[in-house]
């Protein structure tokens, strides 16, 4: 890519400044460690990586996001959904876009304005995350059980 501007702010849309300055040849460097050379990545690594080229749109219609923080620790996370969660709400508000987010961490999907529950590839149950609690249904077993191992 050929904009540094905009390889910049993707970087840091996705929360990833810090990950040229890791690697040996910065943004030059060559990835995987099929290629002659290559550098290997952690699973975290490679995680920035894909989310900052999803960030590559400033202004999607569309951003899917599936399990985008499964490799990244706790405290990253929380800091890139507070980032994500205002994008989103200001794209949705400026251009109609949507962010679906498929995720297991009621962390991050309790965030969400309207929660879709799927059990063995059907919906189940929809609504706020306190709709869904009042419920009592599979997403408040599912949360209460993910809420009682913190405990």
């Amino acid at each position: 890519m050929d904009d540094p501007p905009a390889v910049a702010l993707a970087l840091d849309r996705a929360g990833a400044t810090d990950l040229p300055d890791t690697l040996p040849a910065g943004l030059d460097t060559q990835l995987g460690t099929n290629w002659p050379g290559g550098t290997d990545l952690s699973g975290g690594q490679w995680q920035k990586i894909a989310l900052s080229r999803a960030m590559m749109r400033r202004q999607p219609l569309l951003l899917l996001l599936d399990e985008p923080t499964a490799a990244l620790d706790a405290d990253t996370e929380h800091r890139l959904f507070e980032r994500w969660t205002s994008a989103a709400a200001r794209l949705q508000q400026d251009t109609g876009a949507i962010t679906i987010l498929v995720s297991h961490r009621f962390s991050t999907v309790r965030t969400a304005d309207h929660i879709i529950v799927l059990n063995h590839g059907h919906i189940t149950e929809t609504g706020t995350h306190d709709e869904l609690l009042a419920r009592d249904g599979l997403y408040a077993e599912l949360f209460n059980l993910q809420a009682r191992s913190y405990q």
